[in-house]
Parts: C-alpha cells; sequence; structure tokens
C-alpha cells in the first residue's frame, strides 16, 4: 500500500499572532512617521523591555560601542519582541560576517557604522539581500529571522521590511554624503555628530560652530537627494536620522526634517537619575545634623510618654 503522507503540524492561533509582524519601520517611515528611539548599551532585557513599554518606537541595541555580542543582542530582542517594538542592531562594522549573523536574528532594521563613500554603501546594502541582489548567506530555514522555518513569507518580504542605515559620522563621509543617500537600498542616513566632531578636530564638541555648519550642510544634502529619488522612481529615498544632543533636541532636528530620531541612551539615563539621586540625599538629607537628631529624639520621646500614658 502507498504510504500516506503527514499532514504539516497547525500553527495554533496564539503562534499565528505572535509570527504576524508588527507594522515594519520602513512602512512607518513611508506613511510620513517621525520615531523616536532609545539607544541600548547595557545589553539587559530587562531594561530593553522597559524601554518598549514606555513607548519608544524603536530600540537601538548598540553592538558598535556596548559590551555585548550575539548571545546578549539576542535575549535583548526577545524581550523586545515580546513588546511589540522594533529593534535595530547597530554593527560593531560593516561587514558582511556580523550583517550575515545579525539578519539572522531577526531584528527590524541594522545601522552600520562609518559608512564613506557610496561604493561603501553599496556594498553594505548587498550584504544584507539574498543573491542575485546581494551576498547575503541563506539558512533561512532554521534561523530565528524566519520563526525558524515556520514564517513561509519571510523571504518574500525580508528584504523590503529591513531598514538599512547608513551612519555617515566622519569629514570624509560629509563630503560624499549626497550620493551615500542616492545608493539603493539605503533607508536612512544616519547622523554622527559625535564622530564628525572628533574627525574634524574637535573631539567632544558637537556644538562647535564649523561642526554644526558641516552637519547643516550634510542634512541639506540629503534631503536634497532624497527629492531627487523620489522624483526620479517615486520611491521614497533616504530619510534623515540622527541623535538628539544638549545643544540639539529632538525638537530642532523634526524641524530640520529628520524622521528618526534618538533622544537618550540607557546608561545615561541611568547614570543622571543616579547622581541626582545621591545629590538630592547628599543636599537634603546630610545636612541634617546633630540638632536635627536631638529634635527628632525629643519628638519620640515625647510621643513615647503619652503612648504609655493611655
Amino acid at each position: 500500500l502507498p504510504r500516506r503522507r503527514r499532514p504539516a503540524p497547525a500553527i495554533s492561533a496564539a503562534a499565528s499572532d505572535l509570527l504576524s509582524p508588527a507594522p515594519s519601520l520602513k512602512s512607518r517611515l513611508a506613511a510620513g512617521d517621525t520615531l523616536y528611539g532609545l539607544f541600548l548599551l547595557s545589553f539587559s532585557p530587562t531594561l530593553a523591555e522597559l524601554a518598549a513599554l514606555a513607548g519608544y518606537d524603536y530600540v537601538v541595541v548598540d553592538m558598535e560601542h556596548g559590551p555585548g555580542g550575539i548571545p546578549e543582542a539576542l535575549a535583548c530582542l526577545r524581550a523586545l519582541d515580546a513588546a511589540r517594538t522594533p529593534a535595530v542592531l547597530r554593527l560593531p562594522e560593516a561587514s558582511a560576517v556580523w550583517a550575515k549573523k545579525a539578519l539572522d536574528l531577526g531584528p527590524a532594521g541594522l545601522m552600520l557604522p562609518a559608512v564613506e563613500s557610496p561604493a561603501a554603501a553599496a556594498e553594505a546594502v548587498s550584504h544584507c539581500r539574498y543573491p542575485p541582489r546581494g551576498v547575503r548567506g541563506a539558512a533561512h530555514p532554521i534561523v530565528r529571522a524566519s520563526a525558524y522555518g515556520l514564517d513561509d513569507s519571510y523571504l518574500s518580504r525580508c528584504e523590503d521590511d529591513t531598514l538599512i542605515i547608513c551612519q555617515v559620522e566622519t569629514a570624509t563621509g560629509i563630503a560624499e554624503v549626497d550620493a551615500i543617500a542616492a545608493v539603493d537600498g539605503v533607508d536612512v542616513v544616519q547622523m554622527g555628530p559625535l564622530d564628525l566632531s572628533a574627525s574634524m578636530g574637535y573631539l567632544w564638541d558637537p556644538g562647535n560652530r564649523k561642526v554644526r555648519a558641516a552637519l547643516r550642510e550634510a542634512e541639506r544634502k540629503v534631503l536634497e537627494a532624497r527629492k531627487k529619488v523620489t522624483a526620479a522612481s517615486g520611491g521614497n529615498g533616504a530619510y534623515l536620522g540622527g541623535f538628539a544632543m544638549q545643544n540639539d533636541p529632538p525638537e530642532q532636528l523634526k524641524l530640520r526634517g529628520y524622521h528618526m530620531v534618538a533622544g537618550a541612551v540607557d546608561i545615561g539615563m541611568f547614570r543622571k537619575a543616579a547622581l541626582d539621586d545621591v545629590k538630592r540625599f547628599r543636599e537634603q538629607v546630610m545636612e541634617i545634623g546633630e540638632e536635627g537628631d536631638e529634635e527628632e529624639e525629643e519628638k519620640e520621646e515625647k510621643a513615647n510618654d503619652g503612648y504609655w500614658s493611655e
């Protein structure tokens, strides 16, 4: 007798809901949204989850400056996915190996550091695409990005959904930022004011007049390149992304045409909260001297006397 083929196991309704993706960052940008995000350097899944529950539109898990690697990033992605918040992985370098390993985790996007030319941008994009359009290694049936092969739609949508962010953060990159923004597949040009200031000889001085002038000119070029791409092909072109700084708050970035704004870093937020807490203690508690202690003791004695006399 011919052997009967076993039916494929049905996916439960709950699993199906989990597999259905939230609106992609690319679709939200195309809809005109301005997205507000947080950088996660601690690699704490708890803080990742808290950031998601607080309402950030996306969280950047920073593998460039943070201490974690692929396993630690995976734990943060799971926490963010559970709270239906897109995760962007900032890679240590814009290489094929790092892009392949990161994409297999299933992030909403990749942030690629120190892109300095259109050729480098095109190469970075190729790392994120399967052949023949790129060089990404194919292991989709067994990786998390495709729900370990359970998501049949993954191959048809992954390249359309994955946001590719090129960081332009040096004087060399700024000089070619319009050509970088025009590269097919570059979705966001992320400005890096701190590294830019360093490359221009003004380390840790992003508010320097010359740095600000270079940044404004680069912003103008990206916006102009986007207009040209839109007019020529009907596509969206590259959006502006950046970091809010003390001298450059989020509302100013929005007014200048930014559509992705990172407002804080988890380590920085905790540092400020910790310093403020210690300062408050020293100012409000430690100033209570011996006289204050004696007054409190007298109040306590009177209260005790009243209690026992009743």
